[in-house]
């Protein structure tokens, strides 16, 4: 887990100009979109809700992007 002030420094960085990404074919106009940030870190939000925003470091992608692949987030 990121410590406290990798956080603080994560959710400090001005990402007014970044790019965001959506998967592939996303013509929907709710979906999730990505951004990458510095030092392997990673934005994301819900195109309906754009200021709310979430910021993961590259640890805690990596984490969550290998236990989507592993099914843990799958309901059925």
């Amino acid at each position: 887990m990121a410590d406290a002030k990798e956080k603080e420094e994560l959710y400090a960085l001005d990402i007014s100009d970044v790019e965001w990404l959506s998967a592939p074919g996303s013509s929907s106009e709710d979906r999730v979109e990505i951004a990458y940030l510095p030092n392997g870190a990673v934005a994301m939000r819900n195109s309906t809700d754009p200021e709310t925003v979430l910021r993961y470091t590259e640890a805690e992608w990596r984490a969550f992007v290998l236990g989507a692949r592993d099914g843990e987030f799958d309901l059925t």
